[in-house]
């Protein structure tokens, strides 16, 4: 186990440069670059922009360096001193505008992402269990719903028709009396009376599509020829259940760790923007609009990070959960 967790991470050291290299690549495809744009912006207000300031700026910055010399610059920094540059817009160290709003944005996804088990796993297998029940057809019902709506449509309507009743806006993660205060016990408690609504609305479509895939498996499993034996030689339900059926139709599930939570992060993303969250959504929204360079690479960097990272832990909780797959002792899947 050991050994095949070691290759593991070395196939994705050279995979994680690559992304490099791509993220990098695609922050330098829009036409145009942020400091064209800020002249351009500048002049059309009449103001008039020095040539020195010009020089100052794309020196400081690196900009009329080839893209290669750019590239070794932002990932020397990342790699050695842990910079992930300078934001263009703000003029601040990237960390920094990033550290608390990335914080906020894994709470919420990570949230998101449990309450998606809580309700889609079990849902999904009792659906299964009991097909073509009421409960089956309700809770696929509402899963095509959820399937459906996208969670930032959802978020809009809730918005309107919460003010218009009440006159209270369900925006922002903090009350006004929290958002500019430092951390504390009492903020904490604020933002979880506001943090309910982004964790349902981000969880929805996932919820609705995982009922959708647990259901779809379990049926595929059940009507195996294991399980009938099973239950020919007088195996009880639920102990047939919980230790075949459902421990097989489980593996796929963890299997899409790798992709689920850079897809539930994108996803909170529109509707971060729609309620003025104060996570990464708006931040990136407006790093990508300005062509923030080192900013919106920052982004793409860790979101990747994230999906790679994610179909590790995914193999090894694989190798654990699951008793059909083995490793030979150099490592290898068998």
């Amino acid at each position: 186990m050991w050994s095949y967790i070691l290759k593991r991470l070395a196939q994705l050291i050279p995979l994680w440069f690559l992304i490099t290299i791509v993220v990098f690549i695609l922050i330098q495809l829009p036409p145009g670059d942020y400091l064209s744009n800020m002249i351009h912006t500048l002049e059309s207000r009449g103001t008039t922009v020095s040539q020195s300031y010009i020089d100052t700026f794309a020196q400081r910055y690196h900009l009329r360096e080839p893209m290669v010399k750019q590239y070794f610059y932002w990932i020397g920094g990342v790699l050695f001193r842990g910079d992930l540059g300078e934001s263009f817009v703000w003029g601040k160290p990237v960390a920094e505008l990033i550290g608390e709003r990335m914080a906020l944005t894994i709470a919420i996804a990570l949230l998101s992402l449990l309450l998606t088990w809580a309700i889609a796993i079990p849902a999904g297998i009792y659906s299964a269990i009991k097909q073509y029940s009421a409960f089956d057809y309700i809770s696929m019902f509402i899963a095509f719903i959820g399937i459906s709506i996208p969670g930032f449509i959802l978020a809009l309507i809730l918005i309107y028709e919460f003010f218009a009743l009440t006159g209270i806006p369900l925006t922002g993660l903090f009350s006004s009396a929290f958002e500019a205060a430092p951390w504390s016990f009492a903020k904490v408690i604020d933002m979880l009376k506001h943090i309910w609504l982004p964790v349902v609305l981000v969880a929805v479509n996932s919820t609705g599509t995982m009922m959708r895939t647990v259901r779809g498996l379990m049926l595929d499993e059940l009507g195996k020829q294991y399980v009938l034996t099973a239950r020919a030689k007088g195996l009880k339900e639920k102990r047939l259940l919980i230790r075949y059926p459902v421990r097989m139709a489980i593996n796929p599930i963890i299997s899409t760790i790798g992709w689920l939570l850079p897809t539930i992060i994108g996803g909170e993303v529109l509707i971060s923007v729609i309620m003025n969250l104060q996570t990464m959504g708006p931040l990136m929204l407006r790093s990508l609009l300005s062509q923030d360079m080192y900013l919106s690479a920052s982004f793409l960097l860790i979101t990747s990070t994230l999906t790679i990272l994610g179909t590790l832990v995914s193999d090894i909780l694989l190798a654990v959960m699951d008793p059909r797959i083995r490793y030979s002792k150099i490592g290898s899947l068998q």
